[in-house]
């Protein structure tokens, strides 16, 4: 197109190829020097920008001094800047990578549910290191005012995570402050007595459901977590040692528990199943407990329950972890195991855990304490009422 000099220096149009009612509109140009290179740029047009020769020639100022930018660099810009809205590493993005890292998970979809719900609304867009300590404190706050505080614990204890798997992993830079701990009374020691354990077992040896049936004896011989009996295999129990391996349980480190009779007799008499032989197969298993698809277990509440409806247990007994703390409780109240050995027994990471049955053992110690006391009276009155009866 040609071009079309005006009034103003650097200033050009040409003639737009379109016809309207007003005729072919002017499309306008600048031309300067800056730093001894040469720009020709368009600046806008007649109509359609409201463009003219004179508010060309002062954009044509305003670019030489630097007051604004061309066209194409604020494109580039908006470019630039999309990009890089894009590589952001938001905890909506970190909680994807970390969510992948841990696989298909009873645990993994509980804490979908807590970051959709709780931390995406107003953290999802944001880069850890842009997060403040004050919208933190307004989410605890504000959860604290309809969740227990055991809820609010996991929530924040999920932004943790997310955030040291991210700088673990150089993706993202750390939050700049300590997130405060949630304090929570969570000391609940579930327990049955007599006459509720009797039902118990009772109901367990009547139920059909074998793999439920055995799972709930298997906790209350070995006080093992839910989980860790749901990702135990045949080369897991060791028959000729006496020993059960513990792979990755909750505290992190692998352990090993004694394997006593009753647990023996229960893995000894539970039936074997395997999808296939083929160890290479991805579709194979050697889980000790399965479910009727042959995959192992993920959640058994369902199975269980009825059990614990048949005993009659109480409505807030948690089944396994109950039959845990029953095995701890035992133990403890026999007054026969000192604190480290059933800290070691039921693989607690730090003794603090294991604390929470102290009190049990000290009230073993008070009766069998009582007891010799009892004895010893009883011995002396003996002996007093048998010299009264010799000085007759």
């Amino acid at each position: 197109m040609k071009r079309h000099k005006t009034e103003y220096k650097g200033v050009y149009y040409r003639l737009g190829d379109r016809l309207s009612a007003k005729g072919k509109e002017k499309i306008f140009y600048i031309v300067f020097k800056k730093n001894g290179k040469v720009y020709e740029e368009k600046v806008g047009r007649q109509h359609a920008d409201d463009m003219t020769a004179a508010k060309a020639s002062r954009k044509r100022s305003a670019r030489i001094d630097g007051k604004i930018q061309s066209r194409k660099e604020i494109r580039e810009q908006a470019k630039a800047a999309k990009i890089a809205e894009a590589g952001k590493m938001t905890l909506s993005r970190l909680w994807d990578e970390y969510k992948e890292s841990k696989g298909d998970t009873k645990s993994i979809n509980t804490d979908k549910g807590r970051f959709e719900k709780y931390l995406k609304p107003d953290f999802g867009n944001k880069e850890p290191h842009k997060i403040i300590r004050l919208d933190v404190d307004r989410l605890r706050v504000n959860l604290l005012k309809e969740k227990k505080p055991q809820t609010v614990k996991h929530v924040l204890g999920l932004l943790k995570r997310i955030v040291h798997f991210g700088v673990a992993r150089q993706l993202c830079q750390s939050l700049n402050f300590e997130i405060e701990a949630v304090k929570v009374d969570n000391q609940k020691t579930e327990d049955l007595n007599p006459e509720q354990l009797k039902n118990l077992l009772k109901a367990i040896d009547n139920s059909t459901d074998i793999e439920a049936a055995n799972i709930m004896r298997l906790a209350l011989y070995t006080g093992m977590r839910r989980g860790e009996m749901f990702k135990l295999t045949w080369n897991d129990i060791d028959f000729q040692r006496g020993f059960i391996s513990i792979r990755n349980p909750k505290g992190g480190v692998s352990q090993k528990i004694p394997l006593n009779e009753q647990a023996r007799h229960v893995l000894e008499s539970h039936p074997k199943r395997q999808k296939n032989k083929d160890k290479n197969n991805p579709e194979y298993y050697d889980h000790i407990f399965l479910r009727p698809d042959n995959k192992p277990f993920t959640d058994i509440r369902r199975r269980i329950n009825p059990i614990k409806e048949v005993a009659e247990l109480p409505a807030d007994f948690r089944p396994l972890h109950g039959l845990r703390h029953t095995y701890a409780s035992m133990l403890a109240s026999s007054g026969k195991v000192d604190l480290y050995t059933l800290q070691k027994l039921l693989t607690h990471k730090s003794p603090v855990m294991t604390q929470r049955y102290a009190h049990l053992r000290d009230e073993a110690l008070k009766n069998a304490s009582a007891l010799a006391g009892q004895i010893i009276e009883q011995a002396t009155n003996t002996n007093v009422v048998e010299l009264h009866e010799g000085s007759k």
